[in-house]
């Protein structure tokens, strides 16, 4: 987008449980996205960097023909209403709405748990015990992304995850390879693993692209400005929301002029990497506005450092209420995707959370 260039966002607003936006529907006051309904709607115009904003409720919404108005517009609110392919193909249920991945950092340096599954014993026991807790996926990584952490030699990263994850393939459990390494990628999918996370969005290693399209796999594209040593100083944004958008709109752009479907592609707004305390409220707040990008949406709030900004809670382990508010702050926007330590608590207060939401 040239300096000079119009764009536009549409960010859903107005949440109301499932049996009110029915109701709504009918009467043309609420729309639905990804099972939620909404009552409002925000279009967001952003021209030379200075972004207006103007709120409307449905009807409004409808009545002021803004979609037909507007090609920009009318294009993002069609990809609102798109069903989501990926949740469907992968849930258990008809009932369940929702996606668990479960952390596992086999690392010495991880922020939470590094060290406690170094073992494959202990992360054999740790993986079983999520699975039975109710996690879709575990999440294995062998190279810890936190802030300042140092870069793991591709060997020892493979040594690490290889083990695990042929185990984790006989016991036939799902398996998510959290790298940014194009040849752990490989290894790792000639081993049984099921998706890729990279915290790169594939931008760290040219070849990854390649190795996602040649197995056709689902792979997480998360935003991180830089890499780990640098992107708590390269978090400088116009605007956080749009700017993050943006960063993974040229990415599913380039995976696709690459041969990877987008139906195929989650993306994850990169909680904590490479942002501050109000950077990262800002982008929880406004989670919604990702659905128009016709992708998956992953979520990875927990025991993250913007909850002791507002707790003073230091124990990253003791995070575990504010990893649960703001999941379900993001569940009543859409987002139904989430990776978490906390499989069991988690999983129980998103599945009360939609039972009470359905009614």
């Amino acid at each position: 987008m040239s300096s000079n260039d119009t764009k536009y966002y549409l960010r859903p607003t107005g949440y109301v449980p499932q049996s009110v936006g029915k109701s709504l529907k009918k009467k043309n006051c609420s729309f639905e996205v990804n099972g939620n309904y909404f009552t409002s709607i925000q279009v967001i115009k952003r021209v030379n960097k200075k972004t207006t904003k103007e709120s409307f409720n449905f009807l409004e919404f409808c009545k002021k023909n803004i979609i037909k108005k507007n090609i920009q517009i009318d294009l993002l609110y069609k990809n609102l209403l798109k069903k989501n392919n990926f949740l469907k193909n992968n849930l258990l249920s008809p009932e369940r709405k929702y996606l668990i991945f479960g952390i596992l950092n086999v690392t010495p340096d991880s922020f939470s748990d590094g060290g406690e599954n170094l073992a494959l014993e202990n992360a054999t026991k740790t993986t079983d015990e999520m699975i039975k807790m109710g996690a879709d996926y575990i999440d294995v990584g062998g190279e810890s992304t936190r802030p300042g952490a140092k870069k793991v030699d591709i060997s020892d990263e493979a040594i690490r995850v290889l083990p695990l994850i042929q185990r984790l393939n006989y016991k036939k459990i799902k398996i998510s390879l959290d790298t940014r390494n194009s040849s752990t990628m490989e290894f790792g999918l000639l081993s049984g693993v099921n998706m890729i996370n990279d915290v790169s969005g594939l931008t760290y290693d040219r070849n990854s692209v390649r190795v996602i399209k040649k197995y056709g796999v689902p792979v997480i594209l998360m935003h991180m400005p830089g890499n780990p040593q640098t992107m708590m100083k390269e978090n400088k944004y116009n605007n956080v929301v749009l700017d993050v958008y943006d960063y993974l709109e040229n990415q599913i752009n380039f995976c696709e002029l690459n041969g990877i479907k987008r139906k195929n592609i989650i993306i994850d707004p990169g909680i904590g990497f490479g942002k501050d305390y109000r950077q990262n409220i800002e982008l929880i707040n406004n989670l919604s506005i990702f659905h128009t990008l016709n992708c998956s949406i992953m979520l990875g709030v927990s025991r993250k450092r913007f909850i002791s900004s507002i707790s003073n809670e230091k124990n990253p382990k003791m995070r575990l209420g504010g990893t649960i508010s703001a999941t379900l702050n993001a569940l009543m926007q859409g987002i139904r995707i989430h990776r978490v330590h906390d499989v069991k608590q988690v999983n129980q207060a998103v599945k009360v959370f939609e039972k009470l939401n359905s009614l």
